[in-house]
């Protein structure tokens, strides 16, 4: 095999009725950027003048479709770490070392984003690189991306512009500065980035994170290497994440990967891939480890996070149906068996009656009875729901395919604060989509105006290559219009929002502290149970737990806030005293 050519392999296609999705890895060749100027592939002559001749040569003697076929029905392991007794043919074990390189990460995006990082820097950090927060001191550049809206890759082009002169004025002392993308842009361009970029070094996708030792590798020899293979049973479930800051007072704990609801307007499908649940025991495990490490909040992460599935056990993968919220249809075909997300939550709140638990992003779809009934009945679960809507629209809901009316969502949301009083709720809208009228929009100004959310993220429509509505809609809202509906909802949400919060004004809340205020230094900042911002003065109080003492507020601490005032995202007011989640559940 000759190492100018692309070895391309075909591990799984992923299907969806008539969709298939082929799913692929690249390792090619090109020009090391210090000696080569031209934007082509050396050519076989250059190659044989010595140029990268040693790694050539074992590339050239690598491993055959074979091997990777081989490779592919292999049970996951740690692979290529430096135990690994068997490292691809033409890598040494030495070469998949980092040999105390400093890594530089920056994170776009969702908080899944950000619990990927954690992971690519546990697996990069066992294999001997070194993590730096100074871009200037870094060896290798990863950005962790985001493709959810078109807004969000520009923003990584242009950083890669930045980036480019960074490269371009790189001492020949120091080492070769490698670049690599990481994440949903990675999985959703493939070669683009490459052939656009020709100074990006390394693409991995989001389940292609253990192979960065090996792609680091094999960029340091000048070659671009991918590997964007979609996976339906990857979950890093034996790889404890490396919370990225010693200060911080809650984590993101990842419990499922992908999605299956194939809504028309969605991404990520086509870049997470299809739903896989961690096993509960690995979930608990971590929870565990951030629990005596002090840490006081958990939230519980998935693309569809409470339609959370664990099938490892077997006894557990009987024939019970999966309950829906009342009137929530989907998209496939309906799931039975399993350890459902009810059992998950439950488990996960007995670890440590001090750590508040939360979860997000969920379906409405996915909110059956038993899942409400321990929100309402446990103290640390917080009583805060995110309750995506996307429009207020039935007939775009349709288009959508949701798998919900507006009827039916308005009477979750009922049944939602029936169930748990005082229940905080936030939600997503999509303002634009393909075909939505005038009239379509003000139902969904309606719709904000009905509920009244604590918290709102609302986006423009954004259409994406690969989904449904890219193939079968028409995206015909003009830009303009769909920034001025997005205002309009914004305006809406504001107004409502701030109703909405002034009714906590009078009232006393247990609050999280989680350090200064950014606005600030004589003020702290802290999240109440709905996970709205608390300002407060940094100021002695006594301390519930040892009468007669007077502390100061400390990150990770519970404080007992009185609310004199309320905005429509942040609340204000003054401290009383230090607690803990027990006294004041105890005392309410």
């Amino acid at each position: 095999m000759h190492p100018l050519q692309c070895v391309l392999q075909v591990q799984r296609a992923l299907r969806w009725g008539p969709l298939a999705s082929v799913s692929w890895m690249l390792l090619r060749t090109c020009r090391e950027h210090s000696s080569l100027p031209s934007t082509t592939c050396p050519s076989p002559e250059r190659q044989e003048d010595g140029i990268q001749k040693d790694f050539s040569s074992r590339l050239a003697t690598g491993p055959t479709f074979q091997h990777f076929l081989r490779s592919a029905s292999a049970p996951q392991e740690k692979l290529f770490s430096p135990e690994v007794e068997d490292p691809p043919p033409y890598l040494t074990v030495d070469e998949l070392l980092g040999r105390q390189r400093k890594v530089y990460f920056e994170t776009y995006g969702c908080q899944m984003n950000v619990n990927d990082t954690e992971i690519a820097w546990s697996i990069l950090q066992k294999s001997g690189y070194l993590r730096t927060s100074h871009l200037q001191e870094a060896d290798v550049i990863l950005l962790v991306t985001c493709s959810i809206r078109e807004k969000a890759e520009q923003t990584i082009w242009n950083r890669l512009h930045q980036l480019k002169a960074l490269k371009t004025r790189r001492p020949r002392s120091r080492m070769p500065l490698r670049i690599g993308i990481l994440g949903c842009m990675a999985e959703r361009l493939k070669e683009e980035i490459l052939n656009r970029e020709k100074m990006v070094d390394l693409l991995a996708g989001p389940d292609a994170y253990r192979d960065l030792p090996r792609l680091l590798a094999v960029a340091e020899s000048g070659q671009q290497a991918a590997n964007v293979l979609l996976s339906l049973d990857e979950t890093y479930a034996d790889v404890m994440p490396v919370q990225t800051s010693p200060s911080a007072t809650s984590a993101f704990v990842s419990i499922m990967r992908g999605c299956d609801n194939m809504c028309s307007y969605c991404i990520v499908p086509f870049t997470r891939g299809r739903e896989r649940s961690r096993p509960v025991a690995s979930i608990l495990e971590e929870v565990r480890k951030l629990s005596e490490q002090g840490l006081k909040e958990v939230t519980l992460l998935g693309q569809n996070v409470n339609s959370f599935r664990d099938n490892s056990e077997v006894q557990f993968n009987n024939t019970v149906s999966t309950n829906l919220s009342r009137g929530f249809t989907t998209n496939y075909k309906t799931k039975q068996g399993g350890l459902r997300f009810a059992h998950l939550l439950d488990q996960v709140s007995r670890v440590d009656p001090e750590m508040r638990i939360r979860f997000t992003s969920p379906h409405p779809k996915d909110f059956p009875d038993e899942v409400l009934q321990l929100i309402h009945e446990r103290e640390n679960i917080c009583k805060q729901i995110h309750l995506p809507a996307q429009s207020g629209s039935s007939r775009v809901l349709e288009a959508m395919r949701r798998g919900y009316s507006r009827e039916a969502y308005v009477e979750l949301v009922h049944h939602i604060r029936a169930s748990i009083p005082g229940v905080s709720l936030s939600s997503d809208f999509i303002a634009g989509f393909c075909g939505e009228t005038e009239e379509d929009h003000l139902q969904t100004v309606s719709l904000l105006r009905e509920v009244q959310y604590n918290m709102g993220f609302l986006f423009a429509y954004s259409m994406r290559q690969k989904t449904r509505a890219y193939h079968r809609l028409k995206d015909d809202v003009p830009e303009e219009v769909k920034l001025r509906r997005l205002e309009e909802l914004i305006t809406v949400f504001r107004e409502e929002a701030s109703k909405a919060n002034k009714t906590s004004v009078g009232c006393t809340q247990l609050v999280l502290v989680e350090g200064l205020s950014k606005r600030s230094a004589n003020d702290l900042c802290g999240r109440n149970d709905g996970n709205l911002k608390v300002i407060f003065p940094d100021a002695e109080m006594e301390d519930v737990t040892n009468p007669g003492l007077r502390v100061r507020a400390q990150p990770g601490d519970y404080v007992l806030v009185k609310i004199t005032s309320a905005s429509s995202q942040t609340l204000r007011g003054h401290v009383l005293c230090r607690t803990t989640l027990k006294d004041f559940s105890a005392n309410c």
